[in-house]
């Protein structure tokens, strides 16, 4: 089929090379019974190759099912259910056996949307399916036989979750047997004005109203902007400018009123492992947060520094330095001794801020000295006085872990898909973490 008619068909908008690779792959193998993987991130449809792919096949003309199923939004206590069936009996509320998602969808497709969050019991359970087509439904001992094919999706790495222990590696190259990566929209700007003026066109014919259009500055603008709510949050931006401004021509300035742009050149760096070390973003939230503690400590040590300098300075009358004034050497390491034993203990609760150019939280006691300067004789055991560190304890992992989520949340005035995207982690690991912490 001519790809121009199968975007036609399907509202797919768009002339970016990698766009165009993808779809012509997605027409080739749909003929196929091969499993395919597609990749990209949260909003770029995922969904949309789906139904091209299931259409192309032919299962879809012996009149076979396509059923789908986001695995990010059911229970971990029922995704077993839900997705093999049970028998009567199997658990409280069982009263009668029920088809899964498998059994509905025999003879056709089935499309597991978010694979990547799937529990690694069900995992296991789910490779049983793909090398044998067989599933056993909840509460049975008996095997029943399907005929399905299989299309996966997920925005996660999953080869960072194999790496972490997250996502069995035998079932990613199970599912992985073709691979389809649908690019972000940030990677295909010159097709965003293309998109915006489609979905202009669109709400303009459902709501009889005139089309806006963009102006010059306004095509800029968005083109630059990151979208990292991909096709999805442009179509919902579009539509809420269309219905709002009474303004047909879309400047920059309105687009302000509902993009918060940040220049890419701002935005932190993402650190990567090698190609044969991958890097998961958990590990790199933890590495931060560690990096985090060891500053802190660093910034510990800096303060116990300078206290132990303002002291040793406050021993020498009027600013003038004598080795006969200063004493024995003896005597000065061990007041060095004295504090480093003391700074060992107290690193762990130095204030972070203290040592930042901060006068001495508590007056340092000064010896009092005769007239005669030169003739004063020190007293070799001299108290030395620390000066007072702010307990700060640092943080325990859970709680900056969910001090980052309330952090994220609050930026985002409580959306949760944008703080899960900030934090770079699903939205359902997002839930499971408010319920968790009692953020709800």
């Amino acid at each position: 089929m001519n790809i121009d008619k199968i975007m036609l068909r399907y509202g797919i908008i768009g002339r970016d090379p990698k766009l165009l690779l993808a779809l012509s792959k997605a027409v080739q193998v749909a003929p196929t019974d091969l499993s395919i993987l597609i990749t990209g991130e949260s909003g770029v449809g995922k969904d949309i190759f789906s139904r091209l792919i299931h259409d192309g096949s032919d299962r879809s003309a012996k009149k076979g099912r396509l059923v789908s199923v986001n695995c990010g939004a059911i229970p971990e206590g029922t995704i077993e259910s839900e997705l093999f069936g049970h028998v009567k009996g199997a658990f409280t509320g069982a009263d009668k056996d029920r088809k899964g998602y498998f059994e509905e969808a025999d003879g056709g497709t089935i499309f597991l949307d978010e694979v990547g969050e799937l529990p690694l019991q069900i995992q296991v359970k789910l490779l049983r399916v793909l090398e044998n087509g067989e599933i056993i439904p909840v509460g049975s001992s008996t095997s029943r036989k399907v005929d399905v094919r299989v299309v996966a999706a997920t925005n996660v790495d999953l080869l960072a979750a194999i790496h972490s222990g997250r996502f069995r590696e035998d079932l990613y190259y199970r599912l992985n047997q073709i691979s389809i990566n649908i690019p972000p929209l940030r990677e295909r700007k010159d097709d965003i004005p293309l998109l915006f003026r489609k979905f202009s066109s669109d709400v303009a014919e459902r709501y009889k109203m005139s089309p806006i259009f963009l102006s010059e500055d306004g095509k800029e603008y968005i083109m630059k902007y990151p979208w990292y709510g991909n096709v999805r949050e442009l179509k919902n931006i579009t539509e809420q400018i269309a219905v709002i401004e009474e303004s047909r021509t879309i400047t920059r300035a309105i687009l302000q009123n509902y993009l918060n742009y940040v220049p890419e050149e701002t935005l932190p760096a993402l650190a990567t492992g090698g190609q044969n070390s991958p890097i998961s973003d958990r590990e790199l939230l933890l590495k931060a947060l560690t990096m985090g503690q060891m500053i802190n400590e660093m910034r510990g040590e800096i303060n116990d520094l300078r206290n132990a300098v303002s002291h040793l300075a406050a021993s020498i009358p009027g600013g003038m330095v004598n080795n006969a004034n200063l004493g024995s050497s003896e005597h000065l390491m061990s007041v060095a001794s004295n504090h480093r034993q003391f700074g060992e203990q107290s690193m762990a609760n130095a204030d972070p801020l203290q040592f930042a150019g901060a006068q001495p939280p508590m007056e340092i006691r000064r010896p009092q000295f005769s007239d005669n300067v030169i003739d004063r004789q020190w007293p070799p055991d001299e108290e030395f006085q620390p000066s007072v560190i702010i307990d700060d304890e640092p943080l325990a992992l859970e709680e900056r872990e969910k001090c980052a989520i309330e952090k994220a949340l609050k930026r985002h005035h409580g959306n949760r898909r944008l703080a899960a995207e900030e934090l770079r982690i699903s939205q359902r690991t997002l839930y499971r973490k408010l319920n968790e912490y009692g953020l709800q």
